[in-house]
């Protein structure tokens, strides 16, 4: 007489059902979705400028809505538009679905130029020499109607990049570095 047991089966085909998908190639294990919508706007407090666009539609970055928003992100002391890493606009659509935002984000600053950076760094020890701002991976922002302490908790919580606090200046910085805040 044999006696089964029911467990031990389930727990066979579970590991065969993990062998059988560690030998599947990467690709079948991706879940993000390739469909959709991901829209942005800005609102540059220095130029006046506003920028909105759908940046990424069915898994591809619309090179236009880029081309846009680089002018309104743009080092305006020097005039000079860069491109910005689309890791940082994918940040910003999470943050902004996050805390449940749906008007301009304010940028208080985006690219800088090197010469811009110095000058700036030169007036202040809170501008690292070798901002993120100068690789197009950073933005200084703030979001009207958002407590500046709950964006910034929500920025760390997604863990994409560096996380600023400054609230005597009314923003906070993200960045698509490393993890990290301050």
């Amino acid at each position: 007489m044999t006696l089964a047991c029911p467990t031990r089966r389930q727990i066979l085909l579970g590991l065969s059902g993990v062998a059988v998908a560690s030998l599947l190639p990467n690709k079948a294990h991706a879940s993000r979705s390739s469909k959709g919508v991901k829209e942005l706007s800005f609102y540059n407090r220095h130029t006046g400028e506003r920028g909105q666009g759908d940046f990424w539609v069915d898994g591809q970055y619309q090179k236009d809505a880029l081309k846009a928003f680089e002018h309104v992100l743009r080092d305006h002391r020097q005039n000079l538009a860069a491109p910005m890493d689309k890791r940082l606009y994918d940040y910003l659509f999470k943050l902004q679905q996050l805390v449940e935002y749906q008007d301009e984000i304010h940028v208080i600053s985006a690219y800088r130029s090197p010469k811009t950076n110095q000058m700036l760094a030169s007036r202040s020890n809170g501008v690292a020499k070798k901002s993120y701002h100068m690789k197009g991976m950073a933005m200084d922002i703030a979001m009207p109607g958002v407590k500046l302490a709950h964006l910034k908790d929500a920025a760390k919580s997604l863990k994409l990049g560096g996380v600023g606090f400054y609230p005597s200046s009314g923003f906070i910085h993200v960045d698509c570095g490393p993890v990290r805040s301050w």
